[in-house]
C-alpha cells in the first residue's frame, strides 16, 4: 500500500465538508458494526483514511473551523491544526503536506494554487480553477516551473450519461462533431441560492458564467475533444438585483416583504433563505465571518448576470451553441450534438420538488443511414449522482481503466479553457465583439 500522503485544506467551505473532509478522515454513514453514524449530518460511503489524511485546515473563520473541531471531539477524534489565510506559507513551511485541497472561494484560488506550486506542493483545486483567464495563464506558468502539479475537480465528467456520451463518441458512432447545443436551466430555487452568497459579486466569483458555465464548458470541450478557439456572447440581469421583477414594491419590514416575495414562498422548506442571521451550512457550521448580515435576492451590490448565451467555434469544424439561466421553472439540460454520421441527445433534468422529468437520463442515439437506439441510464451512488466517489477514486487512490481511457481526469490546461471561457463571455458581450481564446489565455497578468 501507498503510504498515506498529507493534505491541507484550504477552506472549510460546504464543498470541502461535503466532498473531502469527511471522507478523507474516513467519517463514512456506516460504523464498523454497520450501524448508521450520522455524527456530522451528511453522509458518504467513502472512507479514504488508509490512503489521505488531513493534516491542516486554512480559513479566514476561526470560530467555523472551532465548532468544526469540537464536532470531531465530540466523535472521540483530535482537532485539525488550524491556520488563518495570513499563515498559509508559514503552515507549507511547517506542515510540508503533501498536497493542498483548496475548497475556498474562488477569488481565493490562485493565491493557494501558486502559493502551493512555489513550493513544489500538488494542488486539488475545485472549480472553477480561478476566476480569469490571466488567473488561469499564471498558474499554467507556475505549474510548468514546479514540481507540484495541479488537478481540478471537474466532476461532471463522472457522471454515468456523460461518461456513456464520451464512449458513443470515442466509438465513432457519430462520426466527427458538427454541431453541438445545450440548453441548461437551474431551478428558482437553486438559481436563487447563488444571490444569497458571495457568488453575486463578480470580484469574487467572477460572474456565474465562470463560477458555474466554466462546469459546462469544461464538460462540452471534452465531449467535442478540442480545445476552443472564439467566443460570442451575451450576459443580463433579468430577475435578481434592485431591478428584479418580482420584488416586492416599496421600502417594507422584512416578514411583509417576505409574505409578497414569490422567491421567498417558493424557496419554503427548501433551506435556501436563512430565517434569521444566524446562517448554517452543512453539519449547523455557522458564516457568521462570511456572512455578518443577511442577503437578500434584490441587493444592490448584486452586479453579475443571471442569463447567458453564447456561441463557439472549435478548430475542427464544431460549433457550440451554449444558454443557460438562473430562474427556471426546472433544473437540468437538454443536449443535441450531431456528427457526420448521426446524432446523439439527451434530457436531463426535474422539477423545482425534485421530480424527474419524462423522458430524463435517455440517450437517444441516431445513425445517419441507419437505425435509432434508446440508451437508458441511471444515476449511480453518491454525491452528484455518483460522480463524487469516482472523482475521489480518481483523486486519492489508483484511476482505473475507464478513467484513463475516458480521460476522466480534468487536466489544469483543460481547467484554464474552461475559465477563459467565462471570462471571454463577458468580454463579448461588454465590447460586442468575438474573443479569440487561446490568445486571451496567453495575454500575460497586467
Amino acid at each position: 500500500m501507498s503510504p498515506i500522503r498529507r493534505y491541507a485544506v484550504c477552506g472549510l467551505s460546504n464543498r470541502g465538508l461535503a466532498s473531502f473532509v469527511p471522507p478523507i478522515l474516513g467519517l463514512t454513514d456506516r460504523t464498523a458494526d454497520g450501524t448508521a453514524d450520522r455524527g456530522f449530518g451528511y453522509g458518504s460511503d467513502d472512507d479514504l483514511s488508509a490512503y489521505a489524511d488531513v493534516v491542516a485546515i486554512v480559513d479566514a473563520d476561526a470560530d467555523r473551523v472551532a465548532e468544526f473541531n469540537q464536532s470531531l471531539e465530540r466523535l472521540g477524534r483530535a482537532p485539525i491544526p488550524y491556520f488563518d489565510v495570513a499563515q498559509y506559507d508559514d503552515m507549507l513551511a511547517e506542515l510540508t503536506p503533501d498536497a493542498v485541497i483548496v475548497t475556498s472561494p474562488d477569488h481565493t484560488h490562485e493565491s493557494y494554487i501558486l502559493g502551493a506550486l512555489a513550493r513544489d506542493v500538488d494542488v486539488i483545486t475545485e472549480k472553477p480553477m480561478v476566476t480569469t483567464a490571466a488567473a488561469a495563464a499564471a498558474v499554467l506558468a507556475a505549474e510548468r516551473t514546479s514540481a507540484g502539479t495541479v488537478r481540478v475537480t471537474h466532476n461532471l465528467r463522472y457522471a454515468a450519461a456523460h461518461r456513456e456520451v464520451k464512449r458513443l463518441i470515442q466509438a465513432g458512432t457519430i462520426g466527427r462533431i458538427t454541431r453541438v447545443v445545450m440548453d441548461y436551466h437551474v431551478d428558482l430555487r437553486h438559481g436563487a441560492s447563488y444571490f444569497l452568497r458571495w457568488n453575486r459579486r463578480r470580484e469574487l466569483s467572477g460572474g456565474l458564467q465562470v463560477h458555474k458555465s466554466s462546469h459546462h464548458f469544461d464538460l462540452l470541450n471534452w465531449w467535442i475533444g478540442e480545445a476552443p478557439e472564439e467566443i460570442f456572447g451575451y450576459g443580463s440581469l433579468n430577475y435578481y438585483g434592485p431591478d428584479g421583477p418580482h420584488r416586492p414594491a416599496g421600502e417594507l419590514p422584512v416578514a411583509e416583504q417576505r409574505a409578497k416575495d414569490p422567491y421567498y414562498l417558493a424557496q419554503q422548506g427548501s433551506g435556501t433563505f436563512p430565517d434569521d442571521d444566524a446562517r448554517t451550512g452543512l453539519f449547523g457550521l455557522h458564516y457568521s465571518n462570511q456572512y455578518p448580515r443577511p442577503l437578500y435576492i434584490y441587493d444592490d451590490e448584486i452586479d453579475i448576470e443571471d442569463t447567458y448565451c453564447a456561441v463557439v467555434r472549435y478548430p475542427g469544424g464544431a460549433a457550440l451553441t451554449y444558454s443557460i439561466d438562473f430562474s427556471s421553472t426546472w433544473e437540468g439540460f437538454r443536449l443535441s450534438i450531431a456528427g457526420t454520421h448521426g446524432s446523439i441527445d439527451l434530457l436531463h433534468g426535474r422539477t423545482v420538488d425534485g421530480t424527474a422529468l419524462p423522458e430524463s437520463d435517455r440517450i437517444t442515439v441516431a445513425e445517419l443511414f441507419g437505425p435509432t437506439r434508446v440508451i437508458e441510464v441511471h444515476a449511480e451512488v453518491g454525491g452528484h449522482g455518483g460522480a463524487d466517489p469516482l472523482m475521489r477514486r480518481d483523486l486519492f487512490t489508483t484511476p482505473t481503466a475507464e478513467s484513463t481511457a475516458l480521460g476522466l481526469m480534468a487536466t489544469s490546461t483543460e481547467a484554464a479553457y474552461a475559465v477563459t471561457m467565462g471570462d471571454a463571455l463577458i468580454r463579448s458581450f461588454t465590447t460586442h465583439h468575438p474573443i479569440n481564446l487561446p490568445a486571451l489565455l496567453a495575454q500575460p497578468s497586467s
